[in-house]
């Protein structure tokens, strides 16, 4: 069955911010590109038969992640010089976003503890189906991004926003905040450095690292173009609510502005 979805949705959403950290109304490249490929648990027609238990977990998307990244654009924008935001319109068991797709994981059909029945035994078509009907429109969608920043004169820098789960098959994550790289550990490396003396338990390559598969979207659009990136991981209980979102963003965004200063071909001051 055809995704009950219209054409011009499936893509996700683009949302921006100009140097005064208020909603862009200019056309200026911005100098941070925010992707958020695990924004939403949303299901629809034909798929949106998944209990409220699998919805409401992390296998069905990144528990707070989107709001994160919603209150680090303005900030960020403030000290860079323009931020953008990418999200994802739909859960991550339809299609999973970052994951290249001849990974089994792109439709799972066990995610953690849940099994999937509607991923259960896909055939190649309809992993193309969904591919085509999920996939390619959103990293086009974050390609023309890229390129249009690339095309003005900016060179922006990616930054992949997720979160994980305090508990894995039983045993508890002591890591708070992750940061992961590719084959550009730069801008990693540095936000590790500057994330010193912020309260939280942070790690290189944790809980994640590229081995896991994970850096997919980095690897489609930031290191073709030698672009500075970083994936960034937040244990979800930390950003459970809106307020705890905020806080974690006016908590990281410092970091994120010097880390992205030392690298970049940007100017980041202090917030």
């Amino acid at each position: 069955m055809p995704l009950q979805m219209p054409n011009r949705d499936r893509a996700g959403t683009v949302l921006g911010w100009d140097a005064s950290g208020g909603t862009a109304q200019s056309s200026a490249a911005p100098a941070v590109i925010l992707i958020c490929e695990h924004a939403s648990n949303r299901t629809v027609a034909p798929f949106d038969d998944l209990g409220m238990d699998v919805l409401a977990s992390h296998a069905a998307s990144d528990p707070g992640a989107l709001g994160l990244a919603l209150a680090l654009g303005p900030r960020l924008a403030q000290a860079c010089g323009g931020a953008e935001l990418i999200h994802a319109p739909l859960s991550r068991l339809i299609y999973d976003l970052n994951r290249s797709p001849d990974r089994p994981d792109a439709c799972p059909a066990q995610s953690e503890i849940y099994a999937i029945p509607m991923n259960a035994g896909l055939g190649p078509a309809q992993r193309l189906a969904r591919m085509e009907a999920l996939y390619l429109p959103f990293h086009n969608l974050v390609r023309a991004r890229v390129a249009r920043a690339l095309a003005l004169g900016q060179k922006p820098v990616i930054v992949t926003v997720h979160s994980f789960s305090p508990i894995w098959h039983g045993v508890a994550r002591k890591v708070e905040f992750g940061v992961i790289h590719d084959a550009m550990p730069a801008l990693a490396r540095q936000i590790v450095a500057q994330a010193d003396g912020l309260g939280l338990v942070t790690e290189l390559n944790a809980p994640y690292s590229a081995q896991d598969h994970v850096t997919h979207t980095l690897r489609l659009h930031a290191l073709p173009y030698g672009l500075e990136n970083a994936m960034l991981e937040i244990r979800n209980d930390l950003i459970a609510s809106p307020e705890a979102q905020t806080a974690m963003a006016a908590r990281l965004a410092p970091a994120l502005a010097c880390a992205i200063a030392q690298v970049a071909e940007v100017s980041c001051p202090a917030l």
